[in-house]
């Protein structure tokens, strides 16, 4: 076993099989390489139900194991940040069964992980216009919100009613409020200010972006912050999103060179 896979086999000791594919990835992640921060476009939850006959509700339902695991994985691999894409402000044109539906299976899994959270030291944080979302909803999130706010592990972040491009406008109405109550001058600004008026502000930009179900867009998410991004696509279906296939990710984002713009 190289130095990789001992560095994090005590935290995944009793969730992987000794000899597995799994045990086998784990050893090829080199611990002085691993992304701070994974973002991850959540797809194919309606194609998956589909392909099995299923209704869509099913198939959202089913992809909330795959969040529990990818959760869990992030946690013992020490990320420092997890951004899931829940629920874009695009997907209210759904049919109305199927955004409560979503909003309920929401609901459900703050219920039932809020303890597992709190135990494994995780931080939670919404990205997006929760003042959009029903007043239940919006009391519930902001609870979670505030019981894990002085956690030190992984920072959590939820994109619900969630856009790109509405969270650089939500930036620059913050900051112009900003400068007109400073009396500060617009040439003082910079990226890294412009940045601390995000949704995300004080966290590092994502190393890594993965989307799940073949599909090859970004659907308008983290449009600021994904500048340098290393993006990673996979085929399989967000319900059949495993650890091995976190790994993958990750051992593929190390054996890429990052050059930032350079030679």
């Amino acid at each position: 076993m190289s130095g990789g896979a001992l560095q994090y086999w005590k935290d995944f000791e009793g969730k992987i099989e000794p000899g597995s594919v799994e045990e086998q990835l784990l050893d090829q992640l080199d611990p002085e390489r691993m992304p701070s921060h994974i973002a991850i476009i959540m797809d194919g939850n309606g194609r998956w139900a589909r392909s099995r006959k299923l209704l869509r509700v099913q198939g959202h339902r089913a992809g909330i194991e795959s969040v529990r695991e990818v959760v869990e994985t992030a946690t013992r691999l020490n990320l420092q940040v997890l951004t899931l894409y829940a629920f874009s402000i695009e997907n209210w044109k759904r049919p109305v069964d199927e955004v409560s539906t979503l909003m309920k299976l929401l609901r459900k899994y703050l219920n039932i992980e809020l303890k597992t959270l709190m135990e494994n030291d995780i931080r939670f944080k919404v990205l997006g216009r929760m003042e959009g979302l029903e007043e239940v909803i919006q009391k519930e999130l902001r609870e979670a919100e505030a019981m894990t706010t002085a956690n030190k592990g992984l920072m959590f972040n939820i994109a619900l009613n969630y856009g790109g491009r509405a969270e650089i406008v939500d930036a620059c109405r913050s900051l112009c409020r900003n400068l007109i109550q400073s009396g500060a001058s617009p040439e003082d600004l910079d990226d890294q200010a412009f940045a601390s008026h995000l949704y995300t502000s004080g966290q590092p930009d994502p190393d890594l972006l993965i989307r799940t179900s073949g599909e090859f867009r970004i659907s308008n998410f983290l449009l600021w912050q994904i500048a340098y991004t290393e993006i990673w696509f996979t085929e399989t279906m967000w319900p059949d999103f495993r650890k091995k296939h976190l790994f993958q990710a990750i051992i593929d984002y190390q054996k890429r060179n990052r050059r930032y713009g350079g030679i």
